[in-house]
């Protein structure tokens, strides 16, 4: 069995287990994102909100969800791609992947008792605190100041390399 294979689930396998795990008293920490090009801004985000509980799940955005919101030459890497280099992470106990535009059906879904979002939030300006607040669960920023994002990476690339 490969690291994929034992920590992609569908959204309905993944809400049975993060159901079972609050029976049992483990708390859940979700985050979300594309993880597009992954970098050391993403590594401290995710070891930051595993430290906040004892299971960590991702919400990874399909290709379709990023093409929405960043346009359509993103994502870089396919969505295939993106799951499977977030499940060798150790840190990363789970994996599912969302199309919505939003995170707030996966969080209602799911109901994990965290939602860590980075530091380009604070907990009143994530968007889906009051979905988060609706079942009972918290919002907590982590991870290090903003200076890393794949867009600007892309930039960087583009710019030493545009003419190769």
């Amino acid at each position: 069995m490969t690291a994929l294979d034992e920590k992609l689930r569908t959204r309905g396998e993944l809400a049975r287990e993060c159901a079972a795990w609050r029976n049992e008293g483990i708390s859940v920490v979700l985050v979300n994102g594309a993880f597009d090009v992954l970098h050391v801004g993403h590594l401290r985000y995710l070891a930051g909100a595993a430290k906040l509980g004892d299971r960590l799940v991702v919400a990874v955005n399909s290709d379709h969800s990023v093409q929405t919101s960043k346009g359509p030459l993103r994502p870089i890497i396919p969505e295939n791609e993106r799951v499977e280099i977030l499940s060798h992470l150790e840190m990363v106990d789970r994996l599912c992947l969302f199309d919505e535009p939003t995170v707030g059906e996966v969080l209602l879904e799911l109901r994990p008792q965290i939602h860590a979002k980075g530091t380009d939030y604070t907990v009143d300006s994530v968007p889906e605190r009051e979905i988060v607040r609706s079942y009972g669960g918290k919002t907590a920023i982590c991870g290090d100041p903003k200076d890393h994002a794949t867009t600007d990476l892309i930039r960087i690339i583009v710019e030493r390399f545009g003419d190769l």
